[in-house]
Formats: C-alpha cells, structure tokens, sequence
C-alpha cells in the first residue's frame, strides 16, 4: 500500500508549483484593459504604484456604477506624464478623471537630487491639468500619500510630502480642481495600514483607501 503511495505523492508534489503558478496567473491585473459596461460613466485612474494598489478593490465598489479604467503602467513623475498623457487620457469620453503625481517626483536619485525639483513639479502639473480640463471630465486631484520615517528605498524624505502637497494644491486652487486628501487620511491610521519602513500599503491598507477613493469618485459622479 506504501509503494503505491509514494508515486502519487511524489506526482502530487511536482504538480503543486505549476498548480501555484496557474494560481498566480488568475489573478487579475489591475493594469489590463476593462470592457466598458453600456451606459455607465467612464472614470480614469492616474498614478503610482499606491494608485495601483487601490486600482482593483476600488473597482470592485464602483461595480454596477462605474467602468473604472486606469492607465496601463505606473505613472511616476510628472516629466513622464507630460511625455504620455495624450496616449493615457486617448480619444474616449471621461467623466471623472481621478489623478496624481508626486511621490516620483520626490525621490532622491543615484545622483543625490530630486528626481523632479519642486519648482519643475509645480510647473509640470499646471501644464498637466491645463491639458486634462481639455477632457471635460470632472477632475479630482489626489494628493501624495506619506513616507513613512527611516531608510526607505528608494530615499525619500517625510517633509518634501508636505512640500510636494502644498505645490500641487497652490496649482488645484488655480484651476478650481478639488482635492481629494488621501494624505491626511492615511497619516491618521499609518502605522495599521502601510508596510514597515515603505511608503507602501498592505493589503487591507489599500482597500480602505479604495473605499475613500470610491467615496470621492461617486461623489464626483452624483
């Protein structure tokens, strides 16, 4: 009985790394295009990598109110936004437009600076939303969410957040865009929603700021 357990076993264990991988390709990709749902609003999401962590669970609320499509990569600093804006926002109709840039932009690089200067990311934005007002979308411009304190990699400094944010809303009040304050609502809860020493979140931590991002959204929709 032994014996003819043993090739089972051993067949079982081999199968088990390509049944985990098959798995893994399930899941969905939160950067693959969307089939729009006839007759619901279209929203686009712009960002990073903490927008890309929201992307699916926010989906996932809007479902049956809105197609929420994103961009298809993560969208860094603001100098990569100029270079590939018209190919993000392509010639669909938006009707809310949820965007952010900053936390690229602040990071130190090889070379010791900034990879974007305050000065240049204030800049960079006005053209930025100047060019998405073209949309006639309802704009809503999410502020960079914290760094925490420590090494983080790459370096980033807790203060240029402050900075950054305050650059970016001197640019929103110029064009009457509304803010929605992610900042403010993760420092309140940082230490239970990001990941230690990283400026990203858990899990869980990204879906309770879908459920804000959601919140704004439909609110921006009704």
């Amino acid at each position: 009985m032994k014996m003819k357990l043993i090739p089972l076993l051993c067949a079982t264990l081999f199968a088990l790394p390509a049944l985990g991988q098959a798995q893994k390709a399930k899941r969905p990709n939160p950067m693959a295009p969307i089939t729009d749902v006839p007759g619901l609003p279209r929203v686009l999401l712009i960002g990073d990598s903490i927008s890309i962590g929201y992307t699916l669970p926010t989906r996932v609320l809007l479902e049956g109110k809105a197609n929420l499509h994103r961009i298809p990569t993560n969208g860094g600093p603001t100098i990569r936004g100029l270079e590939q804006i018209d190919s993000w926002i392509g010639g669909g109709k938006w009707d809310v437009i949820h965007f952010n840039w900053g936390l690229h932009d602040l990071k130190f690089m090889p070379h010791g600076k900034r990879q974007v200067t305050l000065a240049a990311y204030e800049k960079n934005l006005d053209s930025l939303v100047r060019r998405l007002k073209t949309t006639g979308a309802k704009l809503i411009w999410r502020n960079t969410t914290p760094v925490p304190e420590g090494k983080v990699g790459p370096p980033r400094l807790p203060v240029d957040v402050v900075s950054y944010n305050a650059a970016a809303k001197r640019v929103m009040q110029k064009h009457g865009v509304p803010i929605h304050d992610l900042y403010s609502f993760a420092l309140a809860r940082l230490r239970k929603i990001q990941r230690p020493v990283n400026v990203h979140f858990t899990p869980e931590g990204s879906a309770a700021l879908a459920a804000e991002v959601a919140k704004v959204i439909l609110g921006a929709l009704n």
